[in-house]
């Protein structure tokens, strides 16, 4: 990796992430190269983005087809990839319309424009969200989350919302009442250690809806699209959102995301009340079909067997190493292992070793990668977390 390009982007370019120290040359299927004519095998995906794989080739014809045509006329015009996706997307989940944003953040803003359009209707001013959950790092995506790490010193944050110990039943009982708007949940937490819904919480809040007339918002950026073992993380549970944010896999590669509503919100904003410049950008549109069709023509199935499998072998390590493994977190391509130490030094060996993945919560291994991986790709990680366990 050259230094020269280190020093060049710590001069260009805020300094806002900690990068790993990889110069990337080109990605194919689930392999990243670097410049250094290195090869790894990708267990994060972009961060649950690449759903595909890297460089799919009808993801790349879908991109040179819709390019020859046109890249970006704006949402004054109708355009046949919003529409075939917005349809698509419809026909998958059941949901009534959809709105386009850019990303997960945006989707978050999105939806919680939403919310307060139906507590002004219904007199509720109240959202809830929960402990552990992370919604983006826009204004209001930042005020429905804890943490010191995202909010310190850019107070204060949108009122009226209150954040609720996660899985806890009891504060559900005790503080949402009739002046609750909204409930936006992560079913399976992305940076909260992918920890899961409890089946009796979510249950909880399905009763407690039914009582207060509030929305559910179900936050699936990061979840959502088969990662989990069914479309949707919430398909797991008793539970039938009003509105559901989605983003990262969507475009699989390129950046999208969308907000669903169910026929209770869909007619909440008029023409004017929201837009975006760029959502619905019909690239990303195009690339969108792609991932759509290729879940609708059987992919699951594959997604659904090559999780079992990985969660299968990560569980063996827990046997292998009960003193050093605290448990399997996640679901589905959603998943991985909790330590009783800090995940991040088995990160950075495995990046020596040449597999890329990722810590969450401070003690999560976390793997979200792309839905292609293959039993051989599986048992090379199994294979070089064991031998770091050993040396641990």
């Amino acid at each position: 990796m050259s230094l020269n390009l280190v020093e060049r982007e710590s001069e260009a370019i805020l300094q806002t992430y900690g990068r790993l120290p990889v110069e990337i040359d080109y990605a194919n299927g689930c392999y990243i190269y670097d410049t250094d004519g290195n090869e790894y095998l990708d267990f994060l995906g972009g961060i649950a983005v690449n759903v595909l794989g890297h460089s799919h080739q009808e993801i790349i014809e879908a991109i040179v087809e819709q390019s020859n045509k046109y890249l970006h006329v704006s949402n004054f015009f109708f355009q046949k990839p919003q529409i075939e996706l917005a349809e698509m997307l419809k026909y998958i989940t059941g949901f009534d319309k959809v709105f386009y944003s850019n990303s997960g953040a945006e989707s978050t803003e999105g939806a919680l424009k939403f919310a307060r359009k139906w507590g002004a209707i219904h007199n509720k001013k109240d959202v809830i969200a929960f402990t552990g959950g992370f919604h983006g790092r826009t204004y209001g995506a930042l005020s429905l989350m804890e943490g010191e790490n995202y909010k310190k010193d850019m107070g204060p944050f949108i009122d009226d919302v209150k954040i609720l110990e996660f899985n806890s039943v009891e504060q559900l009982e005790n503080l949402i009442d009739g002046n609750t708007a909204a409930v936006f949940i992560e079913f399976i937490q992305g940076s909260g250690g992918l920890t899961v819904a409890d089946p009796e919480w979510v249950s909880k809040i399905t009763e407690l809806q039914e009582k207060y007339n509030f929305l559910v918002i179900a936050d699936e950026v990061q979840s959502g699209l088969g990662r989990t073992g069914k479309f949707f993380s919430y398909e797991h549970f008793d539970v039938k959102p009003d509105i559901v944010t989605i983003a990262k896999g969507l475009g699989g590669g390129i950046p999208i995301g969308a907000i669903l509503l169910n026929e209770k919100t869909s007619n909440l904003l008029g023409a004017g009340q929201h837009g975006t410049t760029f959502g619905g950008n019909a690239l990303a549109c195009a690339t969108g079909l792609v991932v759509l069709k290729k879940l609708n023509e059987g992919l699951q199935t594959d997604i659904n067997r090559i999780a079992a499998y990985l969660k299968k072998k990560l569980q063996e390590l827990i046997l292998k190493y009960p003193d050093k493994i605290k448990t399997y977190k996640g679901l589905g391509l959603m998943c991985g292992l909790e330590f009783y130490s800090p995940a991040k030094p088995i990160v950075l060996e495995l990046l020596n070793r040449k597999i890329i993945a990722n810590s969450t919560s401070n003690t999560v291994l976390r793997l979200v990668p792309p839905y292609i991986i293959d039993k051989t790709m599986v048992d090379r990680l199994i294979s070089e977390l064991d031998s770091i366990l050993k040396e641990l």
